[in-house]
């Protein structure tokens, strides 16, 4: 059984493919166009199809598209009302609504062979939950998904039993949590449906001085789901515009919607396990990579477990629309075996990229022992390694490394990578001395997707990694699934006594992450990096900044 996943209708656009109930490929369009997410979810951009992952996947298979059993495309038309019956009184709706019916057409003439009868069209948060519930190592879980919007809906509560989804309630619109938080996000002047994160970075140097007002207008419901009346923002802080200088009354709005958020949150998640007294719940949907609110959750709910989709935003419904909809043809599925989908290259190939590059390369012994020498002597190392991940976070396979142990290196990285400097850099641990260091959060924490409390004895010895708040967004290493990374950490601890390294993408600010070994060189020489770890190889600069 062959089932090709698509996201297509808003942003993030992905492909994902499911054989036999396994998960073989998967990888968002952005990394292939080099177009951060894809595209802009704008109603003439609807038609779009990540075509270059899609027939990325089938190729990784060896599949051709007349081989193909099923297309599963996440989101279902019929069931999108007119711009009025949402309340979103959004026009461009009539031109997205036309283009997903035409979607079938559309992959035919991208996939030739396909026969379009094969495209189904699956309830945009249905894939979701699929995503999540049938992706998870527990079988047998409760599902919320919250986003900004899907054909009617901003939610759905539910559980997965023996694979199969039993929907408990879902929030109609044009109430949605995840379009109230765009909706600040574009209020204080950054870009709406991208940079969300920027925001929950920003809370953390505010005070919700408005909680009070706010919790009288976003309210959870009775029956599982929420209100979010239009709030004027301006009422609590002027609004910005790109480039602007934030004050405090900026950062406390902000402090005060995350706040809200998480609180309205909990009541979701409080409310779902009163209805399945399910040990596990998995979370996916834009909302779900607010890993504030995640760690919330998993602290102070009754679930013992909280497992989140790694690519939880709408790039994860490709994934979860294939896994649905082999499900629906009878197939078995099996969970997802990481977030390591993406592309990867052998050793032989990357050193012809080398080759061709014209640049001068060497093989240490230890590429591990290489890459924590210059870590230990304050440099920077761009780490290529494996298949690319599937999703936004940079889990050890497309990423920038750096030393803990230095203040400056948060501004350091943050100009390496031409960001705000508000913006913090995540850590990388192993699993076992994870608990030691931090706390609240579940560990392990393979996607970084939950924030944890750093010690209070550790957070002047690892500074760069210690966001203004005293937590830290982790990501724990296992070392038999992740044997490089652990012997990297592990030599860089016996040089500083540190068992942490500095963890953020491989990308320059307003750019995809980097995929393939030409991006890794692109964003090499164009970055102050001082070394490129790239397979068994390494690429030194010239003039490093060390001294």
């Amino acid at each position: 059984m062959k089932v090709l996943g698509i996201n297509a209708i808003y942003h993030d656009p992905a492909a994902a493919l499911v054989v036999d109930g396994r998960v073989v490929a998967a990888a968002e369009e952005e990394r292939f166009s080099r177009r951060k997410h894809g595209k802009r979810p704008l109603p003439w951009s609807a038609w779009e199809l990540p075509e270059l992952s899609a027939a990325w996947c089938l190729a990784e298979a060896g599949i051709h598209p007349e081989e193909l059993d099923a297309v599963a495309y996440s989101f279902d038309p019929a069931l999108m009302g007119t711009p009025e019956e949402s309340g979103l009184n959004d026009p461009g709706d009539v031109m997205r609504k036309m283009y997903a019916e035409k979607a079938p057409e559309f992959l035919a003439h991208a996939l030739p062979g396909l026969d379009p009868a094969k495209v189904r069209f699956v309830k945009h948060h249905v894939a979701h939950a699929a995503s999540a519930g049938l992706a998870a190592p527990t079988a047998d879980n409760s599902v919320l998904v919250l986003d900004g919007r899907g054909e009617a809906h901003s939610h759905l509560a539910g559980r997965y039993v023996d694979g199969q989804l039993e929907i408990l309630a879902g929030q109609a619109l044009p109430h949605s949590l995840g379009l109230l938080y765009e909706d600040l996000t574009d209020h204080l002047g950054f870009l709406r449906s991208s940079d969300e994160f920027k925001v929950m970075a920003m809370a953390s140097y505010g005070k919700p001085r408005f909680l009070g007002e706010l919790s009288e207008l976003v309210v959870a419901t009775e029956d599982g789901g929420f209100r979010t009346p239009e709030i004027d923002f301006s009422e609590y802080a002027p609004r910005l515009t790109k480039g602007d200088d934030w004050t405090e009354d900026h950062a406390d709005l902000a402090a005060s919607v995350q706040q809200r958020v998480e609180e309205v949150l909990l009541d979701l998640a409080r409310w779902l396990h009163a209805q399945t007294g399910d040990r596990t719940l998995t979370l996916a949907g834009g909302v779900a990579l607010n890993c504030v609110a995640n760690t919330r959750i998993f602290a102070e709910t009754p679930f013992e477990d909280v497992w989140v989709q790694p690519a939880a935003g709408d790039s994860g419904t490709a994934l979860g629309s294939a896994l649905h909809v082999a499900r629906v043809l009878g197939e078995q599925t099996e969970p997802m075996p990481g977030a390591d989908l993406g592309r990867g290259w052998t050793d032989d190939e990357i050193e012809q990229w080398l080759r061709v590059a014209a640049i001068d390369y060497e093989r240490p012994r230890d590429v591990a022992d290489a890459v924590a020498e210059v870590l230990a002597a304050n440099g920077i190392v761009a780490w290529f390694q494996g298949r690319s991940e599937y999703g936004p976070r940079a889990l050890g396979r497309r990423s920038l490394l750096a030393h803990p142990g230095h203040e400056a290196n948060l501004e350091r990285m943050n100009n390496v990578k031409g960001r705000e400097q508000f913006r913090p850099v995540a850590p990388m641990v192993l699993a076992e001395r994870a608990p030691e260091i931090f706390s609240r959060g579940p560990i392990p924490s393979r996607y970084m997707l939950f924030v944890h409390d750093v010690a209070p004895e550790w957070r002047e010895r690892i500074p760069t990694v210690t966001h203004v708040d005293g937590t830290a967004r982790i990501q724990t290493v296992d070392r038999t699934e992740e044997p490089l990374v652990a012997r990297m950490l592990e030599c860089f601890e016996r040089r500083t006594g540190l068992p942490i390294v500095v963890n953020t993408s491989l990308n320059t600010a307003g750019r995809p992450m980097v995929d393939d070994p030409r991006d890794a060189l692109e964003c090499f020489g164009s970055a102050p990096v001082d070394l490129l770890a790239i397979g068994p190889f390494v690429v030194r600069r010239p003039r490093s900044t060390l001294g």
